[in-house]
């Protein structure tokens, strides 16, 4: 099992997931997180440090979701690893809640 960042972290990009993480399993894109099905050790520790609520466990995805299975699997292979907190972007408040990002993921 592993746990899967969704859409509501696109354009906000919030990095306190990371910092929690025990085996450094997010990687990041432009404006977006991914967590590596792979190395993911399903310890929860990253979803309720998630200030957007972005973070599901797999068996909690919901079904509107499902989508971001796999594009955390793909992007996860060709997005660095982030292992540090840094800044969300400046408007993410204002992108917080904002329905049907996919649209605006940078690859």
């Amino acid at each position: 099992m592993t746990f899967v960042v969704g859409e509501n972290c696109i354009k906000c990009k919030h990095t306190d997931c990371v910092e929690v993480c025990p085996v450094d399993c997010f990687y990041e894109g432009p404006n977006f997180l991914v967590i590596h099905p792979d190395e993911c050790i399903d310890c929860a520790l990253c979803e309720p440090e998630c200030p957007v609520d972005a973070i599901f466990s797999e068996d909690e995805l919901p079904e509107d979701q499902q989508v971001f299975l796999e594009l955390n699997a793909e992007l996860a292979e060709v997005w660095p690893c982030i292992t540090e907190k840094k800044e969300p972007f400046a408007d993410a408040e204002e992108w917080d809640g904002v329905p049907d990002k996919l649209q605006y993921l940078e690859r």
